[in-house]
């Protein structure tokens, strides 16, 4: 698809706008079987932003993982890692 989006890149714009040290985010997506997986790497100290109070940052943004997903016709997974 020429116009795919680049879902590594997108995950890892909005991270940068949430955590105090964007240097040290990063994302990777790894295919697995039926859904990609994308790695959201933070700082250590930076990842209770990314979650959020009761998880509503991260559900956000799995959130946005899903749109994009029925617009591609792709299943992703978000997984935030230190």
């Amino acid at each position: 698809m020429a116009n795919a989006p680049d879902i590594p890149a997108l995950m890892t714009l909005l991270a940068k706008a949430l955590v105090d040290a964007p240097d040290e985010v990063s994302a990777e997506a790894f295919d697995e079987v039926g859904q990609i997986v994308v790695e959201l790497q933070v700082a250590e100290n930076e990842v209770g932003k990314i979650i959020g109070r009761q998880g509503r940052m991260a559900r956000s943004l799995r959130t946005i993982l899903g749109a994009a997903g029925s617009k591609t016709g792709k299943r992703y997974q978000l997984e935030i890692v230190e």
